[in-house]
């Protein structure tokens, strides 16, 4: 029962973080309707800002700050960029484009940071906090409250202000939407930095537990595309759902079966969702893009 206990909790901490990744597609997915496969670079490069601005002196909070805000700048230059310019290209262009994109900032973090694992610490110590025989750091504790947060967050966004109707309103008939006089390179703006600001955001809390370095982005792309596709594609609430299932599956299956299986789970995930319900589990059954 306490290994049982322990799996949860250690399956709950990564399913956070993935939540958290899966959020910044779902923000993406609704403002564009493209998979912004740069998304793990952006938590990679939240908690290597981070790290290196800490180790040059800079207090804690700042440094974490620091790092959302240039992450942010750099999703909004991955828009300007790469995205924009291609607008009217065919879905899967732009997808290559995300991934083209991701190949060149885990380059030039390659040579700008190094190659070392890198970690900060972490926000309310390393005590362990024993819950029903099993533990929990204090930082899984900002992780998780983290991701709930901004889940919280989104939806109030999405569902009670005008500038989140916009964003869904983009998505839907972007002509339309410029009819009705909302400003469509505003709203894509927008969307490319909260997103990337939410996965600096992830960076950020995770790193004092996983540790950072360079190439860390595409397994976190791949597992927070699965939690998004499980909860379904462009759907919040899917994608914290979705996120926290996946990282239980992850850990259960390292704690019962074999640690060697662990990192299949997601494309097993994937494959299972395409095939049996590619919606997701909150996903509408059908979508007509005009």
């Amino acid at each position: 029962m306490d290994a049982l206990m322990q799996f949860i909790l250690s399956g709950i901490t990564v399913g956070a973080v993935y939540a958290l990744v899966a959020l910044g597609f779902t923000i993406i997915y609704n403002a564009s309707d493209v998979v912004n496969f740069a998304q793990g670079e952006f938590v990679m490069l939240g908690g290597m800002i981070t790290a290196f601005t800490y180790a040059a002196g800079l207090p804690l909070p700042l440094a974490g700050l620091l790092a959302i805000v240039i992450t942010a700048a750099a999703g909004v230059a991955l828009n300007k960029l790469a995205i924009e310019p291609a607008r009217g290209a065919p879905v899967v262009s732009l997808v290559i484009i995300t991934i083209g994109a991701s190949i060149f900032i885990r380059g030039v973090s390659q040579l700008v940071f190094d190659k070392q694992l890198h970690r900060f610490p972490a926000f309310s110590g390393d005590d362990p906090i024993h819950v029903l025989g099993a533990t929990i750091l204090p930082q899984s504790l900002w992780v998780i409250g983290g991701a709930v947060m901004v889940f919280l967050g989104l939806w109030a966004f999405f569902t009670k202000t005008l500038t989140g109707k916009a964003v869904l309103a983009v998505a839907n008939n972007r002509l339309a939407s410029q009819l009705v006089g909302i400003n469509t390179n505003w709203v894509m703006t927008l969307s490319f930095s909260l997103s990337a600001a939410i996965a600096a955001l992830a960076g950020v809390l995770i790193t004092p537990i996983t540790l950072v370095s360079y190439d860390v982005g595409v397994a976190l792309a791949l597992k927070g595309f699965a939690a998004a596709m499980l909860g379904g594609m462009g759907n919040p609430k899917g994608a914290l759902v979705g996120g926290i299932a996946l990282g239980l599956m992850e850990a259960l299956t390292a704690g019962y079966i074999s640690s060697q299986y662990k990192e299949a789970v997601a494309f097993v995930v994937i494959l299972a969702v395409l095939f049996v319900m590619p919606q997701g589990l909150f996903g509408a059954k059908s979508t007509e893009r005009v």
